[in-house]
């Protein structure tokens, strides 16, 4: 493995760890907290985080596999195994969304339930809130620098539990103030919504990748921004198909060349294509598949100005043997 993919790996495996390490101990705070004071709320961001924990550790999981090279049996590489990861990690946090309503909606049938500590309830959702941004911020920053669709989906989880945190802070306060501990439940319906919304985001974005929708718009302008440079070497392209593997680009396409263009000078071209499109996009695998074209489809042209002779030297008009049918100013 070159040395620039290895340090990129060891980067995301390091961001990995530091999540697994700050969900274990966000998760038993938040849980030894929510269980001394009886609040669903704090017992709800507790289930967050824990599902947080798992999803790091999928996610590490994930990252690690998907940095392995291809082989036999995986020789398209192993980029989709993050985006499996995503998959699972999503259900996960539906499934923990649903036991927060399991556990909210009886109690605030109940008006709510009676609760205790609220002032260390506040204190480990603040602490939380601001250890998930810090950790969230930087997960989200290396998952998009390294393209990383396991550690961009394990920074949102840890996104959407500062939002939830706040939530659950700001709660606990009103609570304190108003006495009225209805709130408490109402909290914990508020963030299972937050965490089903969050779990069908993530299932649209990794199910694109893994069914193969194209590349963003903007990436794929760039692969026909190269191929317009080099309009003048050849005739026309089609078939242009692109998708995403994990971190990896996959693009292939058809390029249509004068019948009689040597092999040499096709096989070049073909390689400054693809070493250009590789300069635009990160982590791209491009294949080319370089075709001569048909005589009938041939544009006509009157004379042959500017021909290139099969040797590839420039040479007069009068030395075509085919003036009429010169595709695009070249000898046929």
């Amino acid at each position: 493995m070159p040395v620039v993919k290895t340090q990129v790996q060891e980067k995301k495996l390091k961001m990995a760890r530091l999540s697994i390490l700050s969900n274990t101990c966000l998760t038993l705070g938040k849980l030894l907290v929510g269980l001394r004071m009886g609040s669903v709320g704090v017992i709800s961001e507790a289930v967050h985080s824990g599902i947080d924990l798992i999803a790091s550790l999928i996610a590490f999981m994930a990252v690690r596999q998907s940095g392995k090279p291809a082989d036999q049996s995986h020789p398209y590489g192993h980029g989709k195994f993050e985006n499996l990861a995503g998959i699972i990690e999503a259900l996960l946090i539906i499934a923990a969304a649903i036991g927060i309503f399991v556990q909210a909606v009886p109690r605030l049938w109940q008006g709510g339930g009676h609760l205790e500590s609220l002032g260390w309830g506040a204190a480990v959702m603040g602490i939380s809130a601001g250890v998930n941004f810090l950790i969230s911020r930087r997960l989200i920053k290396v998952g998009q620098e390294t393209d990383s669709a396991a550690l961009v989906a394990d920074g949102w989880h840890l996104r959407t539990d500062v939002y939830t945190s706040l939530g659950v802070f700001i709660g606990l306060g009103a609570i304190h103030l108003t006495g009225y501990t209805i709130l408490d439940p109402l909290i914990g319906i508020a963030v299972g919504l937050l965490i089903v919304k969050a779990g069908f985001d993530l299932i649209r974005e990794s199910m694109g990748v893994m069914l193969d929708v194209s590349l963003p718009a903007e990436e794929e302008s760039a692969i026909k921004s190269v191929l317009l440079r080099h309009a003048d070497q050849f005739l026309e392209y089609h078939g242009l198909r692109t998708r995403k593997s994990g971190p990896y680009r996959y693009v292939d396409l058809h390029l249509v060349v004068p019948r009689f263009m040597p092999v040499g000078a096709a096989h070049r071209l073909c390689d400054r294509i693809e070493q250009e499109i590789a300069e635009a996009l990160p982590q791209v695998h491009v294949l080319i598949h370089c075709e001569p074209c048909e005589e009938a489809e041939e544009p006509r042209e009157t004379g042959c100005p500017k021909a290139t002779c099969s040797s590839g030297e420039n040479c007069p008009a009068d030395s075509c043997h085919k003036k009429d049918s010169c595709p695009r100013g070249r000898c046929p």
